[in-house]
């Protein structure tokens, strides 16, 4: 495995070890969740395998923190083939991306992340790379200037985004596949829970992995972050078991509770219950009393507070929906200072 600049080439020829050691999941067996999407993407690239053939470039979007690198390393590792990391911001020059171009191998994967935030004059490149796999490259300056049409290596461009809508026309339209993942259920969380115990080397028992997979808000990411963090206060308190006693300390000392909101999702809440008796009130407000950036709520906290119920948008600001306002306000009679 070899870096070069910001850029990350990976030839997937890793060894055991290495699998322990990072618990990425290397096949698409290992990988869990996502089960239509991960049934296409199987066949699409045992297709491709069949045939030698580069695979038809694909875009993946969704949330953050699904598994979309993941996918596109498995599918690097079921054909046998090398994979290029780069994130879409981060290649400002067009020589940055025919230099990456140029350096794939035949059916060669590359994956750019964030890829709507690529700047449009690198876009544009991509434009004849993906359809004709050339590029065209200009040598020289001013009137000595002249355009050189280079071919490059049938290659596979995975392009992956959390917000699809930012993707160009002309760009969306030279994708042969565009799927999108969606949050995780519980059980399935529960299960890549049980599963990053085992490359971890610990012991979590069914009730305990639900508990963990029921505040990941929807997300692997989040599920393996707590998982981490869990096996790190159990092993300060010498749990050699992490049981349902174990997790319930172990959130509390995190912040979270038993739907993974934070200290920060209950303030909004209560700030928008108890000051403005459920809203609408408007979201530079609410920042201002939570003492948190208005930017962040949006789009950290809000996202899944929206999904859960809690709040939603207004033309008129945020309020709280009146179902999930009479229940908060029989909880909060019930229990003191739950939001």
């Amino acid at each position: 495995m070899a870096n070069t600049d910001h850029n990350q080439f990976i030839t997937l020829r890793d060894t055991p070890e290495d699998h322990a050691i990072d618990f990425i999941p290397r096949t698409f067996d290992d990988y869990l969740g996502q089960h239509e999407l991960k049934q296409k993407l199987q066949l699409y690239t045992q297709a491709a395998k069949m045939r030698n053939e580069a695979l038809d470039h694909l875009l993946l979007f969704g949330p953050p923190g699904l598994g979309k690198t993941t996918l596109a390393t498995i599918m690097a590792h079921v054909m046998g083939v090398g994979i290029r990391i780069c994130s879409g911001p981060m290649m400002e020059r067009t020589g940055d991306l025919v230099a990456i171009l140029s350096g794939l191998e035949p059916r060669d994967i590359l994956f750019i992340d964030e890829i709507h935030r690529m700047p449009i004059t690198v876009e544009e490149v991509l434009y004849s790379a993906m359809e004709n796999f050339r590029v065209d490259v200009i040598i020289g300056q001013g009137a000595g200037a002249k355009s050189v049409n280079l071919p490059i290596s049938p290659f596979t461009l995975v392009g992956a985004t959390t917000k699809s809508g930012m993707i160009s026309a002309p760009l969306r339209s030279r994708f042969g596949i565009t799927e999108r993942l969606d949050y995780y259920d519980d059980a399935d969380l529960a299960a890549i829970v049980m599963q990053t115990a085992h490359f971890l080397a610990i012991t979590v028992d069914q009730d305990a992995a639900l508990a963990i997979a029921g505040c990941a808000r929807g997300t692997p990411r989040i599920a393996k972050k707590i998982m981490r963090r869990v096996r790190d206060i159990a092993q300060v308190n010498n749990h050699t078991i992490i049981d349902m006693q174990c997790v319930t300390q172990s959130l509390a000392f995190l912040g979270l509770d038993h739907e993974g909101l934070t200290k920060i999702d209950h303030a909004i809440i209560r700030t928008i219950m108890e000051q403005f008796n459920g809203g609408p009130v408007g979201l530079e407000t609410v920042a201002c009393m939570v003492g948190e950036d208005a930017q962040t709520i949006e789009y950290v906290y809000e996202p899944f507070l929206m999904r859960k119920g809690y709040i939603e948008k207004t033309a008129r600001g945020r309020q709280i929906p009146h179902k999930t306002a009479i229940l908060l306000k029989q909880r909060m009679l019930g229990q003191k200072g739950v939001f």
